[in-house]
Order: C-alpha cells, then sequence, then structure tokens
C-alpha cells in the first residue's frame, strides 16, 4: 500500500462532507494553477453525494473554473437515462447543477436504453476515456470512492471477479449482490492510477471494513484494502465509522483527526 494515507477523522457525516469539500476546492484551484484542464472521479453513495452537496454549497465553489475540468464516474448502475438510482443524476443534482462545467466535460457512463449490451457500454466508456487521454487514460487527479460495509469500492464486490482484474480499463459487472445486478465499473488498476484516491465513509457499519482496509486484508475478499492512489491515498471517516477501529492498526504518522490538520499539508 502507499506510504502516504491518511485518515481523517471528523465528528460526524455532516463534519466530513463539509471538510471533504474543503479540501477538494483547495486542490482544485491549485490544480488549475499548475495545468490545462483536471480531471476527477466522481462516486454515488449518500456519502458521496453528501460531498458533492457541500461543494456545491461552499462559499469558494465559484472561485474554481469548472470549464476545465472533467467530470467522471467510477462507476454506474445499468438502468436507463435519468433513472433516480444513477450516480450521474444524482451527482448533477446535488452538484453539476449548480457549476459552469460544459456538457462535454461531463462523461457519464452508457444507460441501459441505449440500445447496447453491458459489454459494448464498457468499450464505449474505456474509448471515451483514452480519447480524453490522448490516446491514453487521462491523468486523474482527484478520484473519489465510497466504501460499502462489505468493502466493496466503485462496482468491485469482494468474492467476485471484478476486484482481481490486473488491468486498466472499463469492465461489465453481471453478478452485483446489490441491485440492481449489472453495472459497470472502472478497474482497481485505472482507479488507481489516479494521482489522489479520496475516500469518504461513514457510520459504525463501516468500522470494520476501515479496519480491514489498514490491516492489509485481500483485495478478493475486501476490495477497498487494494486503494492506492498514486500520490496520497485519504480516508475520510466520522468518528462512529472510526471507533471500531484498533489504534494499532492505524500507524501513528497516519493518523490524522481534524483538530490535528495543519493547513500547510497538501493533499
Amino acid at each position: 500500500m502507499s506510504t502516504d494515507r491518511r485518515v481523517l477523522v471528523h465528528a460526524d457525516r455532516a463534519a466530513l462532507a463539509t471538510a471533504a469539500a474543503d479540501r477538494f476546492l483547495t486542490t482544485m484551484g491549485r490544480l488549475l494553477d499548475e495545468r490545462a484542464e483536471v480531471h476527477t472521479v466522481l462516486t454515488g453513495g449518500s456519502v458521496g453525494i453528501e460531498v458533492l452537496a457541500a461543494i456545491a454549497a461552499h462559499p469558494q465553489r465559484d472561485s474554481i473554473d469548472w470549464a476545465r475540468v472533467h467530470a467522471w464516474w467510477g462507476d454506474e448502475r445499468w438502468v436507463p437515462a435519468g433513472d433516480p438510482d444513477r450516480n450521474d443524476r444524482q451527482a448533477r443534482e446535488a452538484l453539476l447543477q449548480f457549476v459552469a462545467m460544459p456538457a462535454r466535460n461531463i462523461h457519464s457512463f452508457p444507460s441501459s436504453d441505449e440500445g447496447i449490451d453491458l459489454e459494448a457500454a464498457a468499450a464505449r466508456y474505456d474509448e471515451e476515456l483514452r480519447r480524453a487521454g490522448g490516446g491514453d487514460y487521462p491523468a486523474l487527479a482527484i478520484t473519489f470512492l465510497g466504501v460499502g460495509p462489505d468493502g466493496h469500492i466503485a462496482s468491485l464486490f469482494p468474492e467476485r471477479p471484478g476486484p482481481t482484474v490486473d488491468r486498466p480499463g472499463v469492465i461489465a459487472v453481471h453478478d452485483s449482490p446489490k441491485p440492481p445486478p449489472q453495472r459497470l465499473s472502472l478497474t482497481l488498476p485505472l482507479l488507481n492510477s489516479s494521482e489522489r484516491v479520496w475516500l469518504v465513509l461513514a457510520g459504525s457499519d463501516k468500522a470494520a471494513a476501515l479496519g480491514l482496509a489498514l490491516a492489509g486484508a485481500a483485495v478478493a475478499d475486501v476490495p477497498v484494502a487494494g486503494v492506492e492512489g498514486r500520490e496520497r491515498t485519504i480516508f475520510f471517516v466520522d468518528e462512529a465509522a472510526s471507533a471500531e477501529v484498533p489504534e494499532s492498526l492505524i500507524a501513528p504518522t497516519s493518523y490524522w483527526t481534524g483538530a490535528m490538520d495543519q493547513p500547510d499539508w497538501s493533499p
């Protein structure tokens, strides 16, 4: 795993979302000062969407040149366009409708009503990613991931083939244990190609997954254990999610609370 991992503990999920939003906007502003465009990967899930809503409500939201930001998704449910269960719809309602991001920069997964099958949809999204990167995958700067109680990330579930796919790309998922069974997902190597991977999780039902991830569990059994950003891997958690994690599983240099966090630490 990465030698630069942080666990940032916040009082509750609202504080977590606010802190993640603040770091996102600070980091995004700095990255846009350094490069022409920035690619970010969004996530669904209740906490992930709360983070996006916190970004939308943040007073610094409009300081970002959103026209130079590209939004992708880590996974998507294979349902029709506009379905309330789609991650892209939830992201649009929480954040994207409030910022000046051009439609061409919003890269949604194909939907089940486009007249193609799941494998073709995976291939299409893979091709779109490669086009954006000029023939290879784009440089992903910030990737958000939620974490399930079973330790799944994106649509990579325990004891399924997805977590052990060893190539960057997009895969069709046919056997999700959560409905709907058919989904699309980025693979772990592609997610890990991101400079920064930020995981957001809240609630006592996530404590076991967090503990197993930090203990280095097998990726096939606990997919989140395989997450490793190229530069940093950050767990944004609330106290409930961290309450059952033995401190011995978190190295002192990797354990940060909101109070300990220093403003000059660059995420």
